[in-house]
């Protein structure tokens, strides 16, 4: 976002095609449940705003009122990942922040959510616990913190470098603060002086 720069690979291409067949399929409504495709959320009080792949509606008198439908629905939202079942808090964070939209938006409380893998064919249930939705709002301020800098944060180097798209534009762990790169260059340049002097 800050450098408007992407690359694909065949994980994000994988990835977009799931995604695309997720939203491209139409909404549906079976007796006492609606399901929603690539729904559009947003949170003035977070500041973001994205695409709920699915929103799954089931009919109660507990639940709340949706626009353009009559009676009462409880809420579940559902992610489309691609690959196999895995703990990956950031995909947690996303649900949930999908859900704190959903929330603003509808005046609802949507207590859990479910992350849909799409090689094992499985779900994942994620609880939007208060733990979980502080993560949110840190990420959306560090988010905006990083936009009004117009600054990046240095490269942190993990073993899923080795398979993410961006490996060659963020080079984890080759490049260094500029405080290093000063530090080293005064270094080399007094070695150099001790050497004119020791010739």
């Amino acid at each position: 976002m800050v450098e408007q720069q992407w690359l694909d690979n065949v994980h994000t291409a994988e990835g977009t095609v799931l995604h695309e067949r997720v939203h491209a399929g139409r909404s549906e409504s079976r007796g006492a449940r609606v399901i929603l495709r690539g729904v559009h959320l947003r949170s003035l009080e977070l500041g973001i705003s994205g695409v709920a792949d699915c929103i799954e509606l089931t009919r109660s008198p507990k639940g709340v009122a949706i626009p353009s439908l009559e009676g009462t629905w409880a809420v579940h939202l559902v992610e489309y990942k691609h690959g196999k079942v895995r703990l990956e808090t950031e995909y947690e964070v996303q649900l949930c922040a999908q859900a704190m939209c959903l929330e603003h938006l509808w005046s609802c409380a949507i207590p859990m959510g479910d992350i849909y893998y799409g090689s094992d064919r499985r779900r994942k249930q994620v609880s939007f616990s208060l733990e979980l939705r502080g993560l949110v709002v840190q990420g959306c301020q560090a988010l905006h913190e990083l936009l009004r800098a117009h600054s990046l944060p240095m490269p942190g180097k993990r073993s899923k470098c080795r398979e993410c798209s961006m490996r060659e534009v963020c080079l984890p762990g080759h490049l260094k603060q500029s405080t290093v790169y000063m530090s080293e260059l005064l270094q080399v340049a007094q070695g150099s002086e001790a050497d004119e002097e020791d010739s």
